[in-house]
């Protein structure tokens, strides 16, 4: 059987309660549960509403605080530009799949060096291949921003060129408020030949001079 999700409760005084251990924690405890991969449930203690997501991004923020982020201001303001947008939940979805894709990397460059340094090798110590992470931490951090923002460009060029497309494909229907949409007649176009002038000229013959 499953086990239940680890819940901590929060408090209106912003303090953090684990229901497992009996005790306060703060967000350092919360952020070491994330990296043991330990699954757990933040929920207001009075309304049960889960701030999972809300604690998670307090996290993230504290860490973009810090001496390394790993979101540049570029990036920040391209996925702020999705909220609202048509392609908001294919945005989500993009970058989740693009994380998981640089987490199987990570891990087959794991196996790889176990490889490298065979079977019995300091690799597959774990505190050795902690440290070894330890060390590598700046430069796979950086390698995983530059991914990401390369990620977020390209969906960005992906939705200009999907507009594109639209655009192309439906400019000549009449559609209302739609860029690029045929243009109707207007009230000023004047037709080729006046139906009033030609009686002018055919009625009575009093059109000629």
């Amino acid at each position: 059987m499953a086990q239940s999700p680890r819940i901590i409760k929060k408090y209106p005084n912003r303090r953090l309660y684990d229901t497992e251990t009996s005790s306060y924690i703060t967000l350092a405890d919360v952020k070491k549960l994330v990296l043991e991969q330990v699954d757990f449930k933040v929920e207001d203690a009075k309304s049960h509403e889960e701030l999972t997501r809300s604690i998670l991004l307090q996290i993230i923020l504290e860490e973009e605080s810090e001496g390394a982020p790993m979101f540049s201001s570029d990036m920040l303001s391209q996925i702020i530009r999705f909220y609202g947008n048509a392609m908001q939940g294919m945005m989500g979805s993009y970058l989740e799949k693009n994380i998981q894709t640089f987490i199987e990397i990570q891990k087959r460059l794991q196996d790889q060096s176990r490889q490298m340094y065979g079977g019995g090798g300091p690799m597959l110590n774990a505190d050795a291949w902690s440290e070894f992470i330890k060390m590598q931490g700046p430069a796979m951090q950086g390698l995983m921003g530059r991914y990401l923002e390369h990620s977020a460009n390209a969906f960005m060029e992906m939705q200009q060129q999907l507009q594109s497309q639209t655009r192309n494909l439906f400019g000549n229907f009449p559609f209302p408020n739609f860029p690029g949409g045929g243009s109707r007649p207007t009230s000023d176009a004047k037709p080729s030949e006046s139906p009033a002038h030609d009686s002018g000229k055919h009625e009575g013959g009093e059109g000629k001079s």
